[in-house]
């Protein structure tokens, strides 16, 4: 992965103008003209509004007919049919896919986001090849995931209101990651072991731009686990009981005497390197003869 991260941005470094400018505004608008289209037709024939639109979807059997526009314009065909969501949605995905943009320059932006359309594609393609059936591909939904935890990995403590309630990005991101397993489980148990491979195969491209992140964070935490339950670790937790034992202070200087009653601005700390618990000052704990055990 570092590899082809490595490619990825030389090729970025050496042709910055690659790609779509502001595409995010372009997916917005396209998906806006589409579900207008939509309800134009709702209104005048209810129920007729999805068969009007139908002709934009991806399908296998139309495009080797000759209808090469699904390969594209299933990207604008909207998942949310509800007026208020998709405006919400919509201004949401524009929002993260902006920031990102800014935050990765047009060409990888771009890079990100068709690679993640085209592996929705070609797992849709695949299942269809596999199954002899005829998928139907409308609307980019697992692109759509893959920008919110790509957001979520660079910007984890970003605050967004969700209705009223403020909700930091990374509790969201971790909401829908144990919706999208629980979908890729019940795929399992169903033996719909398509249904649950498409979803990963659609987001191969998150985990191919952050999976060494991914990787960092979780030896960060397990490094962070084990330090806290290190022998070291709860040594300084009982040293700290210990003195607390003791009347008039919490802690005491081994060299100096000094304690933190009487020095209430001074810094004391247990040293790790001598037998037993015994606290040094700032001055001393790194200025003493460390005891051992007789």
């Amino acid at each position: 992965m570092n590899r082809i991260n490595r490619k990825i941005d030389e090729f970025c470094y050496r042709h910055p103008n690659f790609g779509i400018p502001n595409l995010m505004k372009v997916i917005v608008f396209g998906t806006a003209i589409v579900y207008l289209l939509y309800f134009l037709v709702e209104l005048q024939n209810p129920g007729g509004g999805m068969s009007a639109i139908s002709f934009l979807a991806f399908n296998l059997n139309s495009v080797l007919h000759g209808e090469i526009w699904r390969l594209v314009t299933f990207i604008f065909v909207p998942t949310n049919y509800n007026p208020f969501w998709l405006l919400i949605s919509l201004f949401f995905y524009y929002f993260i896919g902006t920031t990102l943009e800014r935050e990765w320059g047009t060409a990888k932006f771009n890079i990100f986001y068709f690679s993640g359309v085209l592996l929705t594609l070609l797992s849709t393609l695949f299942a269809s090849l596999l199954t002899g059936l005829s998928f139907a591909l409308g609307g980019v939904d697992y692109v759509n995931m893959s920008l919110f935890f790509a957001f979520a990995m660079l910007y984890p403590e970003t605050t967004v209101l969700l209705l009223i309630i403020p909700v930091k990005i990374k509790w969201l991101a971790w909401f829908d990651a144990a919706l999208f397993a629980f979908s890729i489980l019940t795929a399992l148990l169903r033996l719909n072991f398509i249904g649950a491979l498409l979803p990963i195969i659609a987001l191969l491209n998150f985990f191919i731009f952050f999976g060494n992140n991914l990787l960092l964070w979780i030896q960060r935490k397990t490094g962070q686990v084990s330090h806290r339950a290190s022998s070291k670790t709860i040594q300084y937790k009982k040293a700290v009981k210990e003195q607390a034992k003791q009347k008039g202070y919490h802690h005491k200087c081994c060299v100096c005497g000094k304690t933190d009653t009487d020095y209430p601005n001074l810094d004391f700390r247990y040293c790790s390197k001598c037998a037993g618990y015994h606290c040094y000052c700032s001055e001393h704990i790194n200025n003493h003869i460390h005891i051992t055990e007789d």
